[in-house]
């Protein structure tokens, strides 16, 4: 098995591990964190109906810088919590979704405290 499979193997082992804890729901949704080599992708789901309630990526935005580092998942993170709370959502459990908490998944979720989430 090559090394950057593995890699991805390992995550989704870690994955599954984390996402017994963490459920989303009406109340208090999980926003979900997927980064890509070249892009950067956040979600608040609703765990309970199955719907994606606000969705923000480094490739869809317009306004946003066209990539995956880490000014790009400043921008989504405050993009993403200016959504949320125009929706009415304030709390979210945050879902890393295996990924090591640093880099480009630790600036999107303080962007996104920092403009206006509570988790």
């Amino acid at each position: 098995m090559n090394k950057v499979k593995s890699k991805n193997v390992q995550r989704v082992r870690r994955k599954k591990r984390v996402r017994k804890a963490v459920f989303g729901d009406a109340q208090r949704p999980r926003l979900t964190v997927f980064r890509s080599l070249r892009h950067i992708y956040a979600q608040i789901i609703d765990d309970d109906s199955g719907s994606t309630l606000v969705a923000v990526s480094s490739l869809a935005e317009k306004s946003l810088e066209k990539s995956g580092n880490v000014k790009a998942s400043v921008q989504v993170g405050k993009v993403l919590a200016r959504k949320a709370v125009d929706v009415g959502i304030r709390r979210v459990s945050f879902d890393r979704n295996g990924y090591k908490y640093h880099g480009r998944v630790k600036a999107l979720a303080e962007a996104a405290r920092e403009a206006g989430l509570l988790f």
